[in-house]
C-alpha cells in the first residue's frame, strides 16, 4: 500500500535517518518504537508528506487517504462537540446540500418532460446512490458511537469545544479520524489522553478495523493488544519485527545474542587465519596455503554487530524522612467546579509506605483529589495531614509548566539549594542530559525529554509522599521501566494517577477506582483487582451512563441513595477487616523472626551454653510457636470474613 524507500534525513551534521526501506500492507498493525528522540514522529511526518526527506522517496497509491493524529496540534473554536466531529464528513454534507437543493428545484418545476427535468432527476439519483454507498445515511449514529466511545457525555456534544481541555479538544480530533476511516491511520501517542475505558474502546476499534495502523505509544499493553508488526527505530537505522512488541523485544535479544556469536566466532577465525599466514608468510614449502588464506580473508563478509542505544536514565529517589503512621486522614471531602459536583463525602486514609493507584474514568475526581491532598484545592470536609509528610508532585501538565525560555541547567539551578548545586550536572546525566545537552532550552525539547526534566526536579529534595499525575505520559519504554524500579525501591508513601496498566502492575499494592463522585479500595495490585471484579479490562470498570433510559435512572434515584449508605457502611467494615489482616501479617512476621533467632540459639552444639538458658527459654520457645499458631488460625478466619462480604458487594 504504502512504500518508504531508502529515506535519509539530516538536522546539519547529524544524522537521523539512513536508508530506511519498508512496505506498509493493508490490515498491518505497526508499533514504531524507539527511544525518545530516535526520529518516530519525524517518520510519520515523512510517510504523511508534512517533512520531505533529503535523500529517498515515499509512494503512496493515488487516492489513499492517510489520516494523521499528531500528538499537539492547534484547534478552532466556534463549533460544538458534535458539530466539530460531523465536520469530518465533508462530503457527506456537501451531498445532502446538493440533494436538498435539487429536491426543491424539481418541487418547483412543471416541465416534466423536458430535457433539463431529466437531467436534475439523473443528477438527484447519483448524489442518492453515492451518499447511500459512504454511509451517509448513519453518520449521525457514527458520530455519536464515537464520541462516547472516546468518553464524551451525551451531555457534553452540545457544549463549545472552547469549553475542553486540551486533552478533551485531542479526542475531539481523534473522533474526526476514525469517523473518517481512511486506508491509513498514522497515530502518535494516540492513548496520552485517554482514559483507561477509552483505551479499551480504541484498542477494539483499532483491532477491527479494515486499513493499516501505523501507531506511536509507550503503552505496552495498547501495543500487544493492537499490534501485529513492530518497527524499531534506533542510530539511524530501522529493524522490522512481524510481532507484536513483548514478542519483539524476545526477538531483538535473541538476534542481538545470535548476531554477537555470529561475530565472535567469526573473529576469532579471522584471526586464527591471519596469525597462520604471518607465520608462514615467508616459508616456500607453505606458500599456497598461505595464498589461499589470504583469498578465504579476501572473499568473507565481514559481520557488523548492530549499534546498540545503551543510553537510559538512572533514577534513584532520596530516602524518605521518617514520617507518622498516617499520612493522611479525609473525612466527607466533596468538591464541585460550579454546578458539577465531582467529590461528595468521600472517607479515605493513607498509610505511611502505601503504594496507591487512582484509576477511574476521566472526571471522576483522581486529578482533583490528588491536589486536595496537596493542599492545592479549597474542599468541603476534614484533612488531617500526618506528622512530618513533606510531599513532591507531578502534575498531569507538569512538562508545559516549564519555563521556555529557560535552559536545562537553569531549570534546575533556580529550585536546587544547599549542597545539591554542586550535585546539578550528575542528576541532569542521570535522566540523560550530558555535556552541551544541559544548555539547550526547554522550548525546544522533546515531549519525553521535558517529561524527564520535570521527574528530575523531584529529585531536588527528599520526600517521603510522591504524587504522581500521568508521569509516564511521553516516556519512552526504557525511561518508564527505570522510573517505575525506582518507584518500586522507593520506600516512601506514593499515590499514582495513571491510566498505564502494564506500569502499575507490580508498583502498587492498592487501588482506588473513582466513580460516582466516590472511591472503592482493592487492596492489592492492578491485575489482582480485575480478576476480583471478573473483568477482561478496564472497559467493564463500570455502566456507561449512556446506556441507561433516563426514565430508569429517575426511578432509580432513591433506591441509589440508600445503596450508597449500605455501600459505605461495607467498605468501612471492609478497611476495618483489612487493616486487622495486615496487623495479624506483621504480628506473625516477628513472632516467624523471633522463633528463627531462638532456633539458631537452639541449634548451637555448646551444650553447656544450652544449659545456661534454663527451662524458662524452652517455656517462652513453646510460647511463642503456640502463639504463631493462634495467629495464623486467626489470619485464616480473618480472610475467610473478608472473601465473604466482598462476595456479598
Amino acid at each position: 500500500m504504502i512504500s518508504v524507500n531508502q529515506v535519509a534525513l539530516h538536522f546539519g551534521a547529524f544524522e537521523l535517518f539512513s536508508g530506511i526501506s519498508f512496505q506498509v500492507n493493508q490490515r498491518d498493525r505497526i508499533g514504531l518504537v524507539g527511544k525518545n528522540g530516535a526520529g518516530k514522529t519525524t517518520l510519520l511526518r515523512i510517510i504523511k508528506g508534512v517533512v520531505i526527506p533529503d535523500q529517498g522517496e515515499v509512494v503512496v497509491p493515488e487516492d489513499t487517504n492517510i489520516a494523521y493524529l499528531p500528538q499537539q496540534m492547534t484547534h478552532k473554536d466556534g463549533k460544538t462537540v458534535f458539530d466539530e466531529a460531523m465536520s469530518a464528513f465533508s462530503e457527506v454534507l456537501q451531498l445532502e446540500k446538493d440533494i436538498y437543493r435539487i429536491n426543491q428545484q424539481l418541487a418547483e418545476r412543471t416541465d416534466h418532460e423536458s430535457e433539463e427535468y431529466f437531467n436534475l432527476i439523473s443528477r438527484l439519483s447519483e448524489a442518492t446512490e453515492r451518499y447511500q454507498m459512504i454511509g451517509g445515511g448513519s453518520i449521525h449514529a457514527d458520530v455519536e458511537q464515537t464520541l462516547l466511545g472516546l468518553g464524551f457525555s451525551a451531555a457534553g456534544f452540545n457544549r463549545q469545544t472552547s469549553e475542553f481541555s486540551g486533552g478533551w479538544r485531542m479526542r475531539i480530533e481523534l473522533a474526526k479520524l476514525l469517523l473518517q476511516k481512511p486506508e491509513v491511520f498514522l497515530l502518535d501517542e494516540p492513548t496520552n489522553h485517554l482514559d483507561i475505558e477509552s483505551i479499551q474502546w480504541l484498542e477494539e476499534f483499532l483491532m477491527n478495523y479494515p486499513g493499516a495502523v501505523i501507531l506511536i505509544s509507550h503503552d505496552r499493553a495498547f501495543l500487544d493488544n493492537v499490534t501485529n508488526r513492530t518497527i524499531e527505530l534506533s542510530l539511524g537505522k530501522i529493524y522490522d519485527y512481524r510481532a507484536s512488541y513483548s514478542k519483539y523485544v524476545e526477538l531483538r535479544t535473541e538476534r542481538r545474542e545470535q548476531q554477537m556469536a555470529a561475530y565472535r566466532n567469526q573473529q576469532k577465525l579471522i584471526g586464527d587465519t591471519e596469525q597462520f599466514i604471518e607465520r608462514f608468510r615467508y616459508k616456500a614449502t607453505k606458500a599456497v596455503q598461505v595464498q589461499s588464506r589470504i583469498k578465504q580473508l579476501d572473499k568473507l563478509d565481514i559481520i557488523e554487530v548492530d549499534d546498540e542505544d545503551l543510553g537510559t536514565m538512572n533514577v534513584r529517589f532520596a530516602p524518605a524522612p521518617r514520617a507518622g503512621s498516617i499520612v493522611a486522614e479525609m473525612k466527607n471531602i466533596s468538591k464541585s467546579y460550579g454546578g458539577n459536583k465531582v467529590l461528595e463525602n468521600l472517607d479515605m486514609i493513607i498509610e505511611r509506605e502505601e503504594k496507591i493507584a487512582f484509576v477511574g474514568r476521566n472526571g471522576e475526581g483522581k486529578t482533583t483529589l490528588s491536589r486536595i491532598l496537596l493542599g492545592n484545592l479549597p474542599f468541603e470536609g476534614e484533612l488531617k495531614i500526618g506528622h512530618n509528610v513533606r510531599a513532591g508532585y507531578f502534575a498531569q501538565n507538569q512538562d508545559e509548566l516549564l519555563d521556555d525560555e529557560k535552559t536545562v541547567f537553569q531549570t534546575i539551578d533556580d529550585i536546587a539549594t544547599g549542597e545539591i548545586r554542586t550535585k546539578i550536572r550528575t542528576i541532569l546525566g542521570a535522566f540523560l542530559f550530558s555535556g552541551e545537552d544541559v544548555d539547550k532550552k526547554v522550548k525546544v525539547l522533546s515531549g519525553g525529554e521535558r517529561s524527564r526534566l520535570a521527574i528530575a526536579k523531584l529529585l531536588l529534595e527528599p520526600y517521603n509522599l510522591l504524587v504522581l499525575d500521568e508521569p509516564t505520559n511521553h516516556l519512552d519504554m526504557h525511561s518508564k521501566d527505570v522510573l517505575k524500579q525506582a518507584l518500586v525501591k522507593y520506600d516512601g508513601t506514593l499515590v499514582i494517577v495513571s491510566h498505564d496498566r502494564e506500569f502499575l502492575d507490580g508498583l502498587v499494592n492498592k487501588v482506588y477506582e473513582f466513580r460516582n463522585r466516590g472511591t472503592k479500595e482493592s487492596i492489592g495490585g492492578i491485575y489482582e483487582f480485575l480478576k476480583r471484579k471478573k473483568l477482561e479490562s478496564f472497559g467493564s470498570l463500570e455502566i456507561k451512563p449512556h446506556k441507561q433510559k433516563k426514565s430508569v435512572k429517575s426511578k432509580a434515584e432513591p433506591d441509589n441513595k440508600v445503596s450508597w449508605e449500605e455501600k459505605k457502611e461495607l467498605e468501612k467494615n471492609l478497611r476495618k477487616l483489612e487493616n486487622s489482616i495486615r496487623r495479624s501479617e506483621n504480628t506473625i512476621n516477628d513472632l516467624e523472626k523471633e522463633i528463627e533467632d531462638m532456633n539458631s540459639v537452639l541449634a548451637s552444639p555448646d551444650k553447656e551454653t544450652l544449659m545456661k538458658l534454663g527451662q524458662d527459654y524452652f517455656s517462652r520457645y513453646e510460647r511463642k510457636k503456640q502463639n504463631l499458631s493462634n495467629e495464623m488460625d486467626r489470619w485464616e478466619k480473618l480472610n475467610e470474613k473478608l472473601d465473604k462480604l466482598r462476595n456479598n458487594k
